[in-house]
């Protein structure tokens, strides 16, 4: 996997001044999340009931705990602040990839070790979760064949929260996890750990692919020590924003390799992950923007027959996993329309529907809380070709809101999403880029300190 060559590499380099137009913008931004802090806290006072669990941003309430395991969050953001960017420089880059994985999962896990050890599995215990259901499922055929028939809240013996709203895909991952003998709530964790973590390395490759090495290497430290890690070690979409990241990240490897049969190849590799991961949350159908986005940007030295035949391996892939799953008795269309109506349906639903229009921008205010300071500055600085993954990022995040079925929580819904909005610290002044950094990991720090989330 070679670099871009550097004819092609139009990333301007990243201004050496401390100064950028980020600090304002991080500065709007913060007051927009206080002012929609507010009016969450009015609409809860008058009467309204938002059900983020006493929170009026983010899902959970307010409420300070500080244990002894906080001390392992703050010495390793102190090492990732001070030893993270010249690492990212200096290791080779089979090693910063390995390096960068297993440093995302000890600072997710870090953080969570904030409520004991127990808080790493006690979310994925929830009656609400996935691993509640692995126990009904006897026949993988007949699980998928009758999928569909237990989603209605109405039905005989629907299936809990999470299960019910997402595709077969979902559950049955940790279906196939419980079969091979890593059954339980720690298991599942682990899974979701190791995706989460696994984001990190995708998130890199794709930014060589689509810009060069220097710009992957300077995203790198932000990518381990990003705050949407607080929801990373206790939620399965982390896991399902690792199998959508790869399904990027080797369509972009495909894009740079060409139309020949290795890069046809690899692009099918990442239809087939894509492909899954419709099947793991409808939610995911907007990453295709993202898809799209990584292999559009090379029809300059692709070509429009090149750019054509790497989208029609990726739409074979993404094909025979639907095949797979149609042939099993499982109709996507029919799926998410059952699922939409059950979320209508449910408890919350018409609560939340009347506060829509708070939902709008607290959606928003939730996923920059999740993102961090640091990619909000480098949004501002977004330029070349670069530029285009933040940009498709934020189009499926829209294509989310338009959707009128993601109504709050999107700090963890999101996570898919959000991954793909640190390219845009590649662009952070280098003399400053400690200083955002420590601001990342300070905020993921507070909010696991303060917020009560049960993910």
């Amino acid at each position: 996997m070679s670099p871009a060559p550097a004819d092609v590499v139009d990333r301007p380099p990243a201004p050496t001044t401390g100064r950028t137009a980020g600090g304002p913008l991080v500065l709007f931004v913060t007051l927009g999340v206080g002012v929609v802090w507010l009016l969450g806290r009015a609409i809860t006072r008058d009467g309204g009931d938002l059900h983020l669990r006493d929170g009026y941003v983010l899902v959970g309430g307010f409420e300070v705990v500080v244990s002894p395991g906080i001390l392992l969050a703050l010495v390793f953001a102190a090492a990732g602040v001070l030893l993270g960017p010249p690492a990212a420089r200096r290791l080779s880059w089979r090693w910063l990839l390995c390096g960068s994985a297993g440093a995302a999962a000890g600072w997710s896990v870090a953080l969570a070790l904030n409520g004991g050890w127990s808080r790493l599995a006690y979310p994925m215990a929830s009656k609400h979760e996935y691993v509640h259901d692995v126990g009904r499922v006897d026949g993988i055929g007949s699980f998928i064949a009758t999928f569909t028939d237990s989603v209605p809240a109405d039905s005989a013996d629907p299936w809990v929260t999470h299960v019910a709203g997402h595709p077969p895909g979902a559950l049955l991952s940790f279906v196939l996890l419980e079969r091979i003998g890593l059954g339980g709530s720690g298991w599942a964790a682990v899974l979701c750990i190791a995706g989460g973590a696994l984001t990190v390395p995708a998130v890199l490759v794709t930014v060589r692919a689509v810009a060069d090495e220097s710009a992957a290497r300077a995203v790198a430290p932000f990518a381990v020590l990003f705050p949407g890690a607080v929801w990373i070690a206790t939620s399965a979409d982390a896991f399902f924003a690792g199998v959508t990241a790869w399904g990027v990240a080797l369509l972009a490897l495909a894009a740079v390799r060409g139309p020949s049969r290795a890069g046809r190849l690899q692009a099918l590799a990442g239809g087939l992950l894509l492909g899954l991961s419709l099947f793991l949350s409808y939610g995911l159908t907007a990453a295709g923007l993202i898809a799209l986005g990584v292999v559009l940007v090379r029809t300059r030295e692709l070509g429009r027959g090149g750019v054509l035949r790497i989208l029609t391996a990726a739409a074979v892939g993404v094909l025979l996993v639907s095949a797979v799953f149609t042939a099993a008795g499982y109709w996507w269309f029919e799926g998410i329309a059952v699922v939409g109506q059950r979320v209508r349906d449910g408890a919350a639903y018409d609560d939340r529907a009347a506060q829509a229009a708070w939902f709008l921008a607290g959606n928003v205010a939730a996923g920059a809380v999740a993102a961090g300071a640091a990619v909000v500055a480098g949004l501002a600085g977004l330029r070349g070709r670069l530029r285009w993954l933040p940009l498709a990022a934020l189009g499926g995040m829209a294509v989310s809101q338009l959707s009128g079925l993601v109504l709050g929580e999107t700090e963890r819904i999101w996570l898919p999403f959000l991954v793909w909005l640190l390219p845009a610290t590649a662009f952070l002044p280098e003399r400053s880029a400690r200083s955002w950094l420590a601001l990342s990991a300070a905020l993921a720090i507070t909010v696991e300190v303060t917020v009560r989330t049960p993910w």
